[in-house]
């Protein structure tokens, strides 16, 4: 269950005497609202675009975007080595300054191999591997945590090109996130399809007449007549489709007057 809202009413006022002054200037008790949005939103984004490997994080909130690896070569001299490290360094200095958030790897007691799965585990959206060959020829491969394409680029356009893929990885994500949402909602104008719609483990878009005894009705019917338990209304969207006069609940046959998204809570 992702983000929700819930109207508290009084309950919460009337307990602990939390009043405002009305228009009339006597006091009365505030009405609240719950919005569940913190933890089940990060609860939400680990299971929507989390694969096998670890977590896979959306660039615009992931602590780390970009994780400069350098590739240490036992043959390398030591003026080499510095160098090489010198360079990964500056690499990450001026993506920063560029307005990404990035870290430099550095550490010579793992592999890089480790590395790479210890960072692909903390989803960090892009990797920068860099090693002497990529040194001595002015580059680094960049690597996207949710697709593993790879993209050999400049030290000089590095920063520039590291934002670009930034946002297209965003966009993507946010592409594939909606298009496996919308596959998951079935419309149903009527009580047919709608159990067989629950039961295939879709959520049922439907237009809805908002009273209190059809929702129980819906709750009722769906025990009786479900496999799976009874359905309950998740939203009503702040996006509604177009509603045309004239349409009915689907559980009444009384005007509809809102789009509302039913589903189980499992």
């Amino acid at each position: 269950q992702g983000a929700t809202s819930h109207c508290l009413g009084q309950n919460f006022a009337k307990m602990f005497h939390i009043e405002y002054e009305n228009q009339k200037g006597g006091r009365s008790m505030v009405w609240q609202n719950s919005w569940g949005c913190t933890t089940r939103t990060i609860g939400v984004m680990v299971m929507v675009h989390g694969d096998d490997t670890g977590l896979v994080l959306p660039p615009r909130v992931a602590p780390i975007q970009v994780i400069v690896i350098t590739i240490p070569n036992t043959k390398l001299s030591k003026e080499d080595k510095d160098k090489l490290g010198a360079t990964a360094k500056k690499m990450t200095e001026d993506m920063a300054a560029g307005g990404l958030r990035t870290k430099l790897d550095d550490r010579d007691n793992y592999t890089p191999g480790w590395k790479y799965n210890h960072w692909e585990l903390k989803g960090v959206p892009l990797r920068c591997e860099f090693g002497p060959k990529d040194m001595a020829e002015g580059h680094c491969i960049v690597v996207r945590r949710d697709t593993r394409e790879k993209e050999t680029i400049k030290l000089v356009d590095l920063t520039r090109r590291a934002a670009e893929i930034c946002v297209e990885m965003q966009a993507d994500m946010l592409a594939r996130a909606t298009e496996k949402r919308n596959a998951s909602v079935r419309t149903c104008m009527s009580w047919d399809g709608f159990v067989e719609a629950l039961d295939d483990k879709m959520m049922v878009l439907t237009p809805w007449c908002e009273t209190k005894a059809s929702e129980e009705e819906v709750k009722k019917r769906t025990a009786a007549e479900a496999e799976g338990g009874a359905a309950k209304t998740l939203c009503i969207p702040f996006v509604q489709p177009p509603l045309p006069p004239g349409t009915k609940c689907f559980i009444t046959g009384a005007p509809a007057s809102v789009w509302a998204i039913w589903g189980r809570s499992y």
